[in-house]
């Protein structure tokens, strides 16, 4: 399980922006990169090579969470 703290202090490597923490895919979200950056052993891997593309379907569904 991430840190609150930590979790509030990180942003999106690409873009600078806001991560959606996905507890359920242990996956951090930036829906204005459209990059899923994944949670390895309590670990968040900020790399743009290491992220997931979201889908059009996700991004959507992410952007619903939000608001």
């Amino acid at each position: 399980m991430l840190d609150s703290k930590l979790l509030d202090i990180l942003v999106c490597p690409v873009t600078k922006g806001p991560l959606i923490f996905d507890r359920d895919r242990a996956e951090l979200i930036s829906v204005a990169a459209r990059l899923a950056y994944p949670i390895r052993d309590d670990i968040p891997v900020m790399l743009e090579e290491e992220a997931r593309t979201l889908s059009t379907e996700e991004v959507e569904r992410y952007r619903e969470t939000r608001a």
